[in-house]
């Protein structure tokens, strides 16, 4: 499993299928200078990671128990 696929893993495990649905399916996560990004449908700009793989999976659990949209 490559980086990539790790954070969409942490993204699903940290939220659920039935709370990820089709934010999750299309959600974009890449890596450009600044770091990880995550851009979900619905949201108009990519949402910072971090700059390392266990930054961006400590954000996403982050975000998922704030309930920023993704549960």
């Amino acid at each position: 499993m490559n980086e990539h696929d790790e954070l969409l893993q942490t993204l699903m495990d940290a939220i659920g299928e039935e709370g990820c649905g089709v934010s999750c399916e299309e959600a974009t996560i890449y890596k450009d200078e600044e770091g990880w990004k995550m851009m979900l449908e619905g949201f108009m700009a990519p949402w910072n990671l971090g700059p390392t793989i266990s930054d961006a999976k400590a954000s996403i659990k982050e975000y998922a128990a704030m309930g920023f949209g993704l549960s």
